[in-house]
């Protein structure tokens, strides 16, 4: 009997201002929604959603010095998350290129 193999997923969302955010449903919300919709389809294969939540609501993707972002990314180092699942992949970053750079891992 093999065990199965559990990835912890977690959920990054983004807004680039604070309008709206203050609604009771709002677009970090629908982010999350159809992000936690696609990790349950994903279940057969292991995929466990987070119970952090990573969110920059009012925070511009030109840069990457987001504390959701950061945060993230430090438990992306620590071992704590498998997979990021965002809605977009220019909730990350604008620029992909270096997204790419921050995001890589050590070859292990």
């Amino acid at each position: 009997m093999t065990a199965e193999r559990r990835l912890i997923c977690a959920i990054y969302t983004r807004k680039s201002t604070e309008e709206g955010l203050d609604q009771n449903f709002n677009s970090l919300d629908a982010q999350r929604d159809a992000c936690e919709n696609f990790i349950a389809s994903q279940k057969s294969e292991g995929w466990m959603m987070a119970r952090e939540r990573y969110d920059d609501g009012g925070f511009s993707g030109g840069n990457m010095q987001r504390p959701g972002l950061q945060k993230l990314l430090d438990d992306v180092r620590n071992g704590m998350v498998d997979i990021i699942v965002v809605y977009k992949i220019d909730r990350l970053s604008r620029s992909l290129g270096r997204t790419g750079a921050t995001l890589r891992s050590d070859p292990k």
